[in-house]
C-alpha cells in the first residue's frame, strides 16, 4: 500500500509517471495495429499508459472499451483508476467508455452490442490459465473479421521468462491453434493474431 500511495504522491506532484509492466517496443506496436480502428477493447487498464496509446491511435470516430475491476484500496477508492482516468482524459480522440468489471463480466454485458463488431481488442488482464481461458472464450467471438487480438505476457522472453505462467501455457497449449485465428506477429511478450472468420466460442 505504501510503494502505490507513495507513487500516486509522485505522480501527483509530477515526479513519477503512470506505471506500465508494457515495454514500449509493446506499445508501439499495439498503436501500430490500433491505428483508425473503430471499435476497441482493452481488459487491464491499470494506470492509462496503452490506454492511452490505444486512443491516440485509433479513429476519431472510434470508441474504445477501457475494461477493469478497479478493486478500492484501503483508502476506499483505486488510485490506479485515479491515475488511468487522468492520463486518458488527455487526449481528445475519439471516445472512451470506462467498464468497472472484469474481462468476463464485461464480455456478457457488451455481448450482443459489440457481437463481431471489435476490430481490436487486447487483452491483459487475469494472467492467471483461467482468466485468460475467461477473457478469450468470451471475446473472441465479438472480434470481426479481420480484426486483431493482441495478448500481453503469452510468451516468455529472454527478458521476461515467463514460462509458467497461466498466460502463457493457455496462449500456447490452445489460442495459436484456433483455426479462426492467425498468428501473424512477435513482439517481447506480445502475440498478435487477425481473426479470419467469424469465430464460435469454444470449451477448451
Amino acid at each position: 500500500m505504501f510503494r502505490v500511495l507513495s507513487h500516486f504522491v509522485g505522480w501527483s506532484l509530477g515526479l513519477a509517471k503512470a506505471d506500465t509492466q508494457t515495454t514500449p517496443e509493446e506499445r508501439d506496436c499495439l498503436a501500430r495495429h490500433a491505428a483508425n480502428r473503430q471499435c476497441l477493447v482493452e481488459i487491464g487498464v491499470w494506470q492509462g499508459v496503452t490506454t492511452s496509446r490505444l486512443r491516440g491511435a485509433m479513429s476519431a470516430e472510434g470508441v474504445l472499451y477501457a475494461i477493469d475491476p478497479y478493486a478500492p484500496g484501503r483508502l476506499g477508492i483505486s488510485l490506479p483508476q485515479i491515475i488511468a482516468h487522468a492520463e486518458v482524459g488527455r487526449l481528445m480522440n475519439g471516445t472512451v467508455q470506462w467498464i468497472q468489471a472484469t474481462g468476463l463480466s464485461a464480455a456478457t454485458q457488451l455481448h450482443d452490442k459489440l457481437l463481431q463488431q471489435v476490430d481490436f481488442l487486447f487483452i491483459d488482464g487475469d494472467h492467471s490459465y483461467e482468466g485468460l481461458k475467461g477473457d478469450w472464450t468470451s471475446w473472441s467471438p465479438l472480434i470481426k473479421p479481420g480484426g486483431v487480438v493482441a495478448l500481453h505476457d503469452s510468451r516468455a522472453t529472454p527478458n521476461r521468462p515467463i514460462h509458467d505462467a497461466g498466460s502463457v501455457r493457455y496462449c500456447q497449449e490452445v489460442i495459436v491453434y484456433h483455426p479462426g485465428f492467425e498468428v501473424i506477429e512477435f513482439v517481447d511478450s506480445l502475440t498478435i493474431l487477425r481473426a479470419r472468420s467469424s469465430v464460435q466460442v469454444e470449451s477448451q
